[in-house]
C-alpha cells in the first residue's frame, strides 16, 4: 500500500483559497491606500462598506448563479470534478453534457459555478481582515483609552460584531457547500438565501457601528413607536424574504402568471400541506411522490399575499421616517425599493419569469433588508419619552395609593 496517497486531495480548497486572496488583495490595497491619513475607525468603516458593497454584488451574482440552473454546474465542492477551475475538468464536463445537453452541467454553467465561488472566497478574506484589524484597534483603544470630557460621549468599537460575522460567512460557506451536495435541497438553498441576507445585516450594523465612533456621535432618537414599527418591518420584510425563496428554490413563480388573480379565480385551488413541507427533495413529496401543481400554487400565492402587507407597511414607515431630517435618507430609499419590488414581481408574473427581473428581484430585497438595517442602526427610542412614561406609571401608582382605603 501507497503510505503517500492522500486520502483527500486539497489541492482545489488551497486554489480557491489562493483565487479568494488575490481577489480580496485589490480592495484591501485601494482602501488603505485611499484613507491613509484617516483614523482606524473610519478605514474600518471604508472598509466595511466595500464589502458590504461587494457581498450585495455576491448576492446578485448568486440569484443568477441559481436562476441560470448553474448551481450544479460543477457537481461537487469546492473544486470542479476535482480540478481548480473548469479548464482542468474539460473532459469530465463534456462527457456530463454528451450525456445530458439540456442537463445542470455545461461548461458555461461549470464557469458561473466556479465563478460564484472565487468571488465568495474573496468576501470572506474581508471578512477575516474586518475581523483581524478590529481586534487590533479595539486592544490598543483598552490600552490608551480616549480623553473624554464631562458629559461627552465617546463611543469605542466593538469586536463582537465582526468576530459573529466571521462566525457567520463560515456557516454561509458551509451551507454553499451542502447545496451543491445535496443536490439544491429546497429547504437548504432558501437557507442559503437567507444566511446571505443576514451577512449583508451584519456588515450594515459593521459600517453603522465605525461609522458612529468615527464621528463620535449617537443615534438619532426616535419615539418607540416608530422604533417599534421598524422592528415590526423588518420581521415582516425577512418573512417576506423566505416566502420569496421558497417560490425560487421551489420554481413556483409561473404557477401564476396573471395578476391580481390567478389561474382565472381570487382563490385557486392550493395545497398548501405538501407546498410548506420544509424538508423533502426538490420538486417531491417527503415520501418522494411527484409534487402536485397546487402544492406550487400555494407556495406562490402565499408569497404574494404577504407582498400586499410588505408593501403597505414599507409605506407607512417610510411616510413617517421622511419627517425625521436624519432618517430621510432611509425613507426615499425605502419607498423606492418598494417600488421596484412591486414593479419586477409583476414583471417575473406577467412577462414570464424574465432573467433581469428575477435578479433585480432578488436585489431589491436584499437591498431593502440593508435599509431597515441602516435605519435601525441610526436610531434608538428617545429616552426622553422613556422618562416621561415612567414619570406618568409613577403618578398612576401614588394616585392610586391615595385614594386607596386606609
Amino acid at each position: 500500500m501507497d503510505t503517500t496517497t492522500s486520502l483527500y486531495d486539497l489541492t482545489p480548497i488551497a486554489w480557491l483559497m489562493a483565487a479568494g486572496v488575490l481577489i480580496a488583495l485589490g480592495p484591501l490595497v485601494w482602501v488603505w491606500r485611499r484613507n491613509a491619513g484617516a483614523g482606524p475607525a473610519r478605514r474600518l468603516h471604508a472598509l466595511t462598506v466595500l464589502t458590504l458593497f461587494l457581498t450585495f454584488d455576491l448576492t446578485l451574482f448568486g440569484a443568477f448563479t441559481r436562476l441560470t440552473d448553474s448551481g450544479l454546474g460543477c457537481p461537487d465542492w469546492p473544486g470542479c470534478y476535482g480540478n481548480a477551475s473548469p479548464a482542468g475538468a474539460r473532459h469530465e464536463i463534456a462527457m456530463a453534457q454528451a450525456a445530458q445537453p439540456t442537463g445542470p452541467v455545461t461548461h458555461s454553467k461549470a464557469w458561473v459555478e466556479m465563478v460564484h465561488r472565487y468571488l465568495a472566497t474573496g468576501v470572506g478574506v474581508l471578512i477575516l481582515t474586518l475581523a483581524g484589524a478590529t481586534w487590533i484597534v479595539r486592544r490598543r483603544q483598552r490600552r490608551a483609552p480616549p480623553p473624554s470630557k464631562d458629559g461627552e460621549h465617546h463611543a469605542t468599537l466593538s469586536a463582537w460584531w465582526p468576530a459573529f460575522t466571521l462566525v457567520w460567512v463560515c456557516l454561509q460557506g458551509a451551507f454553499g457547500a451542502l447545496t451543491v451536495t445535496w443536490k439544491l435541497f429546497p429547504a437548504i438553498v432558501t437557507l442559503h438565501l437567507l444566511g446571505a441576507v443576514v451577512l449583508l445585516a451584519l456588515l450594515c450594523i459593521q459600517a453603522a457601528h465605525y461609522r458612529q465612533t468615527a464621528a463620535q456621535r449617537l443615534p438619532t432618537a426616535v419615539s418607540p413607536a416608530l422604533r417599534n414599527g421598524l422592528i415590526a418591518t423588518t420581521v415582516l420584510l425577512g418573512l417576506q424574504i423566505a416566502l420569496g425563496g421558497w417560490v425560487s428554490t421551489n420554481y413556483a413563480v409561473l404557477a401564476c402568471t396573471q395578476f391580481p388573480i390567478c389561474q382565472d379565480s381570487w382563490w385557486p385551488a392550493m395545497n398548501f400541506a405538501q407546498g410548506f413541507e420544509i424538508w423533502r427533495h426538490l420538486g417531491v413529496t417527503g415520501e418522494g411522490q411527484p409534487l402536485d401543481f397546487s402544492a406550487l400554487t400555494a407556495i406562490h400565492y402565499a408569497h404574494r399575499l404577504m407582498a400586499y402587507a410588505v408593501f403597505v407597511a414599507l409605506g407607512v414607515l417610510a411616510w413617517h421616517l421622511r419627517r425625521i431630517a436624519a432618517l430621510r435618507p432611509q425613507a426615499r430609499w425605502l419607498a423606492g425599493l418598494a417600488l421596484l419590488q412591486l414593479a419586477t414581481g409583476l414583471g417575473n408574473v406577467l412577462l414570464g419569469w424574465p432573467l433581469a427581473a428575477a435578479v433585480l428581484h432578488t436585489g431589491g430585497a436584499a437591498a431593502l433588508a440593508v435599509v431597515l438595517t441602516w435605519a435601525l442602526c441610526e436610531s434608538r427610542r428617545d429616552p426622553a419619552a422613556l422618562i416621561v412614561r415612567a414619570g406618568d406609571n409613577a403618578s398612576a401608582n401614588n394616585n392610586s395609593q391615595r385614594k386607596a382605603p386606609a
